[in-house]
């Protein structure tokens, strides 16, 4: 096949899905021949998400979701028969009566027939934002009963039973579903073919074209080279042949025969060569269009998902707006019944489709704030720490407090809305780290500071010291493991990201027998060491990255590296590392994190190990939810003890004692003869109260970001956005968040600089290096891996920080 009558065809993809919506379960109406499975008719619970926009979305056109068909609300009235053709672009779309229950029976629904698809809503109206069921017409049959009814069905799954105003409407619906059911087949059947050459855009056909006429001439070019190398073979072949006619002594021809023997070789290997060349060409050219349609596929889904995603995060924000509009009202406004009407009426989508009488006007009354909170909402929707004293008045109450008390309450959390699908649509497939986030996201805390929550229950360290058992020690170095996870089970809030040379202590040397420091070793990517010592007899080190990587529907957060504890007085030294968390439900629902992967917990010095199991969560397991199961083995591999809790509430233990079987062989202990020997390892403090207004602090992180004397000049403490945004001032941190960030990558482009000078000076150039830490080969894991070299505490005491950059 020539290269210029090559053709690239890519079909527009499957055909549309309809979204669920319509699903059978309910009875059929009561009529003549239409008894059998009927659709679920109206009166199931909505998703609050119109499923025609998904469906919609996904065969590429407009559709009836919302925004989708937002200008069908001005498309003109239909006759009296009750339906008409759309005058927004669709095909078809006006009223029909459609089954939904024995007790209600028929009820009036306005459907839109567009792009092979058929969507009803209770209203026109309602077409702006809630789609209550979408069939796919392309693999649906449409079957007439009588003069007026007829029924819709795609083989079970779902049914409509409608019914027409008059036989003549009805036979016009009939017709138009009839003939976008053929042109939904056709395209269907275009799409599957590889023949197929429209859906392939000029660009791409010109390019693949492009492609094909450069390697053909390429093998033009090696079949020229090889007719030269025959033409000199053969030339070199005749000029043998005359020497071995030459009377020669008997080693020459031996010679010359073995010369024309590698000659005769190497044409045969140019000539296979350039075979398999052609070989390359045809192959390329006949599985270019199989290529260029796979392509093609993979953008219309790639594009199917983000308009998809548009649509979704459009239709949320708007029942959140609707939703919030409805809590400012007061329950006893002059005209309150009404107006909660028609705030809560938009964003009724997970209400009953056919409940007209079951309006929420009590809403408001219900979600009205009390006014009796200690943090009330002003009038620029800034939380306040209280009726008359401002943000900054109370910070400043605060430093006082905090020089004698821990403080155990923060400024309440404002309330702002997001267009969250404006920052986040370009944002599928990218590391976290990489993407710009407004404060919207944050918490007040940076990653140091999240990291530094681990040594909450640092108690259990302490005790582990105590141990004289090293398979106890480990139960207990177990259970620390789980507990750092304990903090993340309603902080779906991301901390800040630590600025380069970023760090931050914790002195709890005087009250808890600890110090720690943090600091931000790495930007791209981002890396963060850890160091904590106690006079109880430990040290805890590590050094975390964190990679990242938002899917559209969840955002995975995959930790790296290796967590050390070393007890001093039996130095014992455990490793291990932390499992994946998952955020799900980042654009649409509520937001919640699960803890998913396996643990092994080493000793290295006695080769104790513990396997901690965290189970991710499943709708259909019985289990209960944050399950975490462990097992307590020594160096030969027998279980001594057995683990069991959750990484949000408890973790237990109980030791395995070996029971002789029914068999003569040894058996574990059993469960019920476990629960008398089971020890509480941990248990969760309760959170502070009012923690749901505080971002879900615990009692340790409401004091991490309070203001202490004498830290570095680098310490989290002191970030101006972060305290900014701490205090309710969301608007001027967004603005500090970004000077800080360009700050730092002005200094990025600066060191560049500097490193490509020096190489072309051929100077010596020092890389950045942590200030607080050292980058070495662990002497343990032999990972690269940066570890605490001193010096901060005692530069603390002489306050001598000339040392630390200028990085806020």
């Amino acid at each position: 096949m020539a290269a210029t009558e090559l053709r690239g065809v890519v079909g527009p993809g499957p055909a549309a899905i309809a979204a669920p919506g319509g699903g059978g379960g309910g009875a059929g109406p009561p009529m003549v021949g239409g008894g059998g499975a009927g659709g679920r008719g109206d009166s199931g619970p909505s998703s609050g998400i119109a499923p025609g926009t998904v469906a919609a979305v996904a065969a590429g056109g407009p559709g009836p979701g919302a925004g989708g068909v937002a200008a069908a609300g001005s498309a003109p009235a239909p006759p009296a028969g009750g339906s008409g053709a759309g005058g927004s672009g669709s095909a078809r779309e006006g009223w029909l009566f459609k089954w939904t229950n024995y007790i209600k029976g028929y009820q009036r629904r306005w459907f839109v027939l567009s792009n092979g698809l058929l969507s009803y809503y209770r209203s026109k109206a309602e077409m702006r934002h809630t789609c209550r069921g979408t069939i796919n017409l392309a693999t649906a049959n449409i079957t007439v009963e009588d003069s007026c009814n007829f029924i819709i069905s795609n083989g079970g799954a779902q049914t409509y039973h409608l019914k027409a105003s008059s036989e003549v409407e009805r036979q016009r619906w009939v017709t138009a579903l009839e003939l976008a059911k053929a042109k939904a087949v056709k395209m269907l059947a275009e799409s599957d073919e590889s023949g197929d050459e429209e859906s392939v855009s000029q660009t791409d056909k010109t390019e693949l074209q492009n492609t094909l006429r450069t390697l053909s001439s390429k093998v033009e070019d090696l079949s020229t080279c090889n007719d030269l190398i025959a033409k000199h073979g053969t030339a070199l072949q005749r000029s043998l042949s005359e020497l071995e006619s030459l009377r020669l002594p008997a080693e020459s021809n031996e010679k010359i025969k073995q010369v024309n023997e590698r000659a005769t070789l190497f044409r045969i290997t140019s000539n296979a060569m350039i075979n398999a060349c052609r070989d390359f060409l045809v192959l390329a050219q006949t599985h270019s269009k199989k290529w260029q349609k796979s392509l093609q596929y993979e953008r219309d889904q790639r594009i199917r998902l983000e308009e998809t995603l548009e649509q979704l995060a459009k239709q949320h924000n708007h029942l959140e707006r609707a939703f919030r509009g409805a809590t400012v009202l007061p329950a006893n406004a002059p005209g309150g019944a009404a107006s909660g009407k028609g705030q809560c009426c938009s964003g009724k989508g997970d209400m009953s489709d056919e409940d007209d009488e079951n309006e929420f006007f009590d809403a408001p009354e219900i979600i009205t704030m009390p006014e009796n909170l200690g943090h009330k909402r002003t009038g620029s929707n800034i939380s306040g720490a209280s009726s008359d004293i401002s943000l900054d008045e109370q910070y400043k109450h605060q430093l006082e407090e905090t020089k004698k008390e821990k403080r155990t309450r923060i400024p309440y959390k404002p309330n702002y809305s997001l267009n969250l699908w404006s920052i986040m649509k370009n944002c599928i497939g990218k590391e976290l780290s990489k993407i710009p986030m407004p404060v919207n996201f944050n918490e007040p805390l940076s990653m140091l500071q999240r990291l530094t929550e681990d040594l909450e229950y640092h108690e259990l360290l302490d005790r582990a010291a105590k141990c004289e058992n090293s398979l106890e020690q480990l139960c207990y170095v177990a259970a620390f493991t789980v507990s750092s996870y304990s903090t993340t089970v309603f902080r779906t809030s991301k901390p800040f990201n630590p600025l380069l040379g970023e760090t931050f202590e914790l002195d709890r040397l005087e009250e808890n027998g600890y110090r720690s420091l943090c600091e931000q070793v790495s930007h791209h990517p981002p890396a963060a060491a850890h160091h904590a010592e106690s006079k109880n007899g430990w040290t805890l080190r590590q050094e975390i990255k964190i990679t990242s990587k938002f899917r559209g529907k969840y955002l995975s957060i995959m930790p790296l590296g290796s967590i050390h504890c070393i007890f001093h007085a039996t130095g014992h030294h455990y490793t291990w590392k932390k499992v994946t968390t998952t955020v799900h439900n980042i654009i649409v629902g509520k937001l919640w994190i699960d803890q998913s992967g396996e643990i092994d917990i080493v000793n290295h010095k006695t080769g104790d190990k513990c396997n901690l199991k965290f189970v991710p969560y499943s709708y259909f397991s019985r289990d209960v939810a944050r399950k975490v199961t462990g097992e307590v083995t020594d160096p030969s591999g027998k279980v001594h003890f057995a683990l069991l809790g959750t990484w949000d509430e408890k973790m237990e233990c109980f030791k395995v004692q070996p029971v002789i079987g029914e068999n003569g062989g040894d058996t574990r202990q059993r469960g019920h003869e476990a629960e008398e020997s089971r020890v509480m390892l941990w248990k969760r403090n309760p959170l502070p109260k009012n923690a749901e207004n505080m971002y879900y602090f615990s009692e340790l992180a409401l004091t991490l970001n309070a203001w202490e004397a004498g830290t570095a000049p680098t310490d989290s403490r002191l970030r101006p956005d972060q305290r900014l945004m701490e205090n309710g001032r969301w608007d001027e941190a967004n603005a500090e968040k970004q000077r800080l960030e360009e700050k730092q990558r002005l200094s990025r482009k600066k060191r560049e600089a500097e490193a490509v000078k020096a190489t072309e000076d051929g100077t010596p150039y020092d890389p950045y290096k942590a200030l607080w830490f050292e980058r070495k080969k662990d002497p343990v894991t032999k990972e690269l891996t940066h570890i605490y070299r001193g010096g901060y505490w005692e530069c603390k005491e002489k306050q001598d920080w000339s040392s630390c950059p200028d990085i806020f």
